[in-house]
């Protein structure tokens, strides 16, 4: 009788399994940062066109994007230390978190510099000519100009990865991360109530995924209001009246 299913469980498992989740938040948000730099670094390089940089980039994004995040995971976590063994460097007191840090913040990376040189590269040539015919520095282009308009293109795309890398977070628990599915699985494995557990997990990421789509579809909206203020300010600018003084 014991391995029935039995649906009161769910709720029973619910707060073990939350108290698991700021792990599960932690990793989400320091790979999405590590994301961020790194994939930003590479999209610059290949904008830039800078012959050898460029070819590494471009070997890598290839490598992160075909390989599934599992074997990434793998490579990371078996095979780093072992690299690092041999130039002397001991890591048997490394987190295992860490090395998740590394592999979804790779991935990410990967998948964020197409995202963000592909809305780099859609603010109009024109824009970039004038600035810096105005004098600009190109780091004051980028940041002032390019930049602005870019983070507004790359939003929605920059939010489906992010609920895609909590959804993936699912994976830490096959290198001994007590995440949400591993304490899930955890759970199942000592009360045989598996199902339960994982239906437990579930809730959680649904609500997880649903709240970043409704914040992400915010901002869209603010930045997309924004966009449009600034266009009819520039457009149809405020021309000040002055008053003429009356005559008697």
């Amino acid at each position: 009788m014991n391995n029935l299913f039995q649906p009161h469980l769910i709720w029973e498992y619910l707060p073990d399994v939350l108290s698991a989740l700021p792990t599960t938040l932690l990793l989400t948000l320091v790979s999405t940062i590590i994301g961020v730099i790194v994939g930003a670094g590479i999209a610059f390089v290949k904008m830039e066109d800078t012959p050898i940089f460029k070819q590494i980039a471009v070997v890598f994004t290839s490598f992160i994007r075909g390989t599934p995040i599992l074997i990434q995971m793998f490579l990371v976590y078996y095979g780093l230390p072992m690299f690092l063994g041999y130039v002397g460097i001991n890591t048997d007191d490394v987190s295992p978190l860490i090395y998740l840090f590394i592999t979804y913040g790779l991935n990410m990376a990967a998948f964020l510099s197409e995202i963000i040189r592909a809305a780099l590269e859609s603010v109009p040539a024109s824009q970039r000519e004038a600035a810096l015919t105005s004098g600009y520095t190109k780091r004051q282009m980028y940041f002032k100009i390019i930049f602005p308009q870019a983070v507004i293109i790359a939003v929605p795309s920059f939010a489906t990865m992010v609920i895609s890398l909590l959804q993936d977070t699912s994976l830490a628990f096959t290198i001994g991360v007590l995440d949400v599915v591993g304490k899930a699985k955890a759970l199942g494995t000592a009360t045989f109530h598996t199902v339960e557990a994982y239906i437990s997990a579930m809730i959680i990421f649904v609500i997880l995924s649903f709240i970043l789509e409704r914040f992400f579809r915010w901002i869209e909206k603010r930045s997309n209001f924004t966009s449009r203020k600034t266009a009819i300010l520039a457009n149809n600018p405020v021309i000040p009246v002055i008053e003429t003084p009356k005559t008697t």
